[in-house]
């Protein structure tokens, strides 16, 4: 009671085909595919992190230099 049988189905199908004819349906799913392409391309491309930016070196490429070791340096 709760199941419909093969025949049914096939009728079912086929009044769909004659309400929307071969060539509306065809493009409806045409449509749908194109629809689940772009989703999973957004998804895909959310998916790669930004690119992080490259390091910062400051005192020329020396690491640990203070101010007045600098200045000492410098005196006559």
């Amino acid at each position: 009671m709760g199941s419909f049988s093969l025949t049914h189905w096939l009728v079912v199908i086929l009044v769909i085909v004659l309400l929307f004819g071969r060539g509306r349906i065809s493009d409806l799913m045409g449509d749908f595919a194109k629809g689940i392409n772009s989703f999973k391309k957004g998804l895909n491309d959310n998916d790669t992190p930004p690119a992080s930016p490259p390091p910062q070196v400051t005192n020329g490429g020396q690491a640990g230099v203070s101010a007045n070791k600098v200045s000492e340096d410098s005196r006559p």
